[in-house]
């Protein structure tokens, strides 16, 4: 008599089991989340229509992009950068402020390119990480292009791989090192040498612009270097796409580190579900975009007068300030993860978004310049090719072990001083011949 009920009940334990999804979905992780966990709920409440329109309604999704993150607290600042624009003439303020209500539009942007990436998969996912996961930065670069600001294009774009390389990752190496001195750390060596391969070439790419023009070998003087950078480019960009589709399709369990983190079972994080339906992800990309791009327009503005005000060197400006504080969510992600020895993960943040950058943003500009009408190139100049090269050398030397500790990090911060010192001093030549 007792069999039926006793046959429910461990039926109902079963279901209880089943999880939601199983499908991985690779996507960047951000450190300034009040909540990084959100489990399942029961699978028959999730499936129900009732449950899906209270939990990713208007109201629930302007609460969580809005309202859910600690870094959103600087979101007044953008209001105040448009006041301050039209109300004073102190452009360092509004360089300032910019800087400030850029940094958690930036994390939201990440946050919604994560939430969209649920419903397409892996592979169209790595596309939006690749194209939105910068979008800051690609803003940013198109109004400085616009106004014709090539030189603020190419080193703010220098400055984040610099600043993702040198002091990202060696903060995470540092910090890591200290919290688990007792043990070594390791990561997933095949990936690291993909990235820093990916990073020789793009250096490789920056490198013969600049080489062709200052060993004025060029037949046509100033015409060749731009034809080979926009030439160069398109390579690099097919390059790119290379890199998704093998590293998404074809060697995926290889080279993707994303699943072996998943892959230990351990963590009760690993799957999670979405918090913003398809189509509010999408409306929300608009909206970050549109705000983000307005704000970039005050910022790009105010550079020169920042500079003038402060006494402070534009190249400084662009390579060391703009990076710093454009990735400090990305910053916040890679030290929290090696402080939690998840090291592959930080190599993905950190060396990930330099091999974007380096692979695909500029390359973009490149061409999104060539459009434009604007000459923008690959010729990054003397100084700052060779500031690039020596770092990619230095940071693929420390990698090749598949090992770190606090004194590797040490280096590689050091490392990051002396660039910053360097421009700190550095200021272009009014005649470039």
């Amino acid at each position: 008599m007792q069999m039926g009920p006793i046959e429910q009940k461990i039926d109902l334990d079963s279901d209880e089991e089943i999880p939601f999804s199983s499908t991985p979905v690779m996507r960047k992780v951000h450190a300034f989340d009040s909540e990084t966990t959100h489990a399942y709920p029961h699978a028959d409440m999730a499936n129900s229509r009732v449950f899906k329109q209270i939990r990713m309604g208007p109201l629930s999704s302007i609460h969580t992009v809005i309202f859910k993150s600690k870094i959103n607290v600087l979101l007044p600042f953008g209001p105040l950068v448009i006041l301050l624009h039209y109300v004073t003439e102190k452009h360092e303020w509004v360089f300032f402020f910019s800087l400030l209500g850029i940094t958690p539009l930036a994390e939201r942007l990440g946050f919604a390119t994560e939430q969209l990436a649920f419903y397409t998969g892996p592979t169209v996912g790595g596309l939006l990480n690749a194209t939105f996961g910068n979008a800051t930065e690609m803003i940013i670069s198109i109004y400085a292009l616009n106004n014709g600001m090539i030189r603020v294009v190419q080193q703010s774009l220098l400055g984040s791989i610099l600043s993702n390389m040198l002091l990202v990752l060696g903060c995470s190496f540092f910090i890591g090192g200290i919290i688990h001195h007792k043990k070594v750390q390791v990561f997933n060596k095949a990936s690291a040498v993909v990235n820093s391969g990916l990073l020789l070439m793009a250096v490789m790419g920056i490198m013969f612009p600049a080489v062709l023009h200052f060993t004025r070998t060029e037949v046509h003087f100033g015409k060749s270097e731009l034809a080979l950078s926009r030439f160069s480019s398109c390579v690099m960009l097919i390059a790119y796409a290379s890199y998704l589709f093998f590293q998404l399709k074809s060697q995926v369990n290889l080279y993707n580190p994303f699943d072996e983190e998943r892959g230990d079972g351990g963590d009760s994080d690993e799957e999670e579900a979405p918090e913003l339906t398809q189509w509010e992800a999408i409306a929300w990309l608009a909206i970050l975009t549109i705000w983000v791009s307005l704000l970039s327009g005050y910022l790009v503005d105010a550079i020169q007068g920042a500079s003038d005000s402060w006494n402070m060197p534009v190249s400084f400006i662009s390579v060391i300030l703009l990076p710093i504080v454009g990735n400090a969510t990305e910053h916040g992600s890679a030290i929290m993860f090696a402080m939690k020895d998840k090291l592959d993960i930080t190599i993905g943040v950190a060396i990930g978004s330099s091999t974007q950058i380096s692979m695909f943003v500029i390359p973009f500009c490149v061409v999104v310049g060539w459009f434009m009408g604007q000459p923008m190139d690959l010729n990054f100049q003397l100084f700052e090719t060779a500031s690039l090269f020596i770092a990619v050398l230095v940071v693929a030397f420390m990698l090749q072990e598949g090992t770190s500790n606090y004194f590797k990090g040490l280096m590689l911060i050091l490392g990051y001083l002396i660039v910053a010192a360097s421009f700190y001093v550095h200021v272009d030549l009014s005649n470039d011949d």
